[in-house]
């Protein structure tokens, strides 16, 4: 219930309180998307199996409404991502930062996503997860594999010139219920 409350309390003085957003959570097959957004929605911790089929959740966090769209990580649920871009207010890429035999791919979907048109302008929030686990990067190492050392745009409240995207990385244990509070309090700044 803390982080709800701290969540709150950044998100009314950003003034989103009763926002909605459109946010779509991507990334690799067992990097903790489905995790997370069981965690967002009744903040309990369970076993899960790989996410099959798209998903979505209305959750309200601290005031915002968010339409959660779950879209699965597996190489045949990645086609589908581009039918979700529609009106999509940020995107939450998770990345298993203990993984990092699979750092190049997260790193070519990442990049295929940025890069496409129709994501432009998009705030990306990327959180290197299982930070819990002793053989997981730090975010340096992540930032670096991930190709992003040089294209983020700082964390904490940033004025943004109108023609650059809003991303950054945060590590987070979704596990262990840390980090990714951060994240969505600086990703909550980018949506309009």
């Amino acid at each position: 219930m803390f982080l709800v409350n701290w969540i709150y309390s950044a998100l009314n003085a950003l003034g989103l309180y009763n926002k909605n957003a459109k946010i779509l959570f991507l990334g690799l097959d067992n990097a903790g998307k489905t995790t997370l957004m069981h965690m967002l929605k009744d903040e309990r911790l369970v076993t899960l199996q790989p996410t099959q089929m798209p998903t979505s959740e209305e959750l309200q966090i601290a005031g915002v409404n968010f339409k959660a769209f779950d879209l699965g990580g597996h190489e045949i649920a990645r086609k589908v991502w581009k039918d979700y871009y529609a009106k999509v207010d940020a995107i939450v890429y998770l990345v298993d930062a203990a993984d990092r035999d699979r750092f190049p791919e997260s790193q070519r979907e990442l990049i295929g996503l940025l890069s496409d048109d129709g994501l432009a302008g998009v705030p990306f929030l990327i959180l290197g997860n299982k930070i819990d686990l002793p053989y997981a990067v730090g975010e340096e190492e992540l930032r670096h594999s991930l190709g992003l050392a040089a294209h983020t745009t700082g964390k904490g409240k940033v004025a943004l010139d109108p023609n650059t995207r809003a991303i950054e990385v945060y590590m987070c244990s979704v596990a262990k219920r840390m980090g990714y509070g951060d994240g969505f309090k600086w990703m909550s700044q980018y949506i309009k």
